[in-house]
């Protein structure tokens, strides 16, 4: 993955919340834009968590970026149905 990926999954409008999974196993979820910061360089971000805790990540290390499905109002997922 590159550090252009995880500009991408932030500039989405509107926001979705995404898990960024890194090489050593951890994931590390980002909940929202405004709790993310980018250093200079472009390669790090400190990702803040709702208990005041915090993740530096180095953006090379980030293996996968995960996106998952809210379940619509009614329960039933969103999406394409059977056809």
């Amino acid at each position: 993955m590159t550090a252009a990926h995880f500009k991408a999954a932030y500039n989405l409008e509107p926001f979705r919340p995404f898990v960024l999974h890194l090489a050593d196993g951890r994931a590390v979820p980002v909940r929202h834009r405004e709790f993310v910061l980018s250093l200079p360089s472009g390669r790090t971000v400190i990702i803040a968590q709702p208990d005041d805790t915090f993740n530096v990540v180095d953006l090379l290390l980030v293996t996968d970026l995960e996106f998952k499905v809210a379940p619509a109002a009614n329960g039933k997922r969103r999406g394409r149905g059977r056809e």
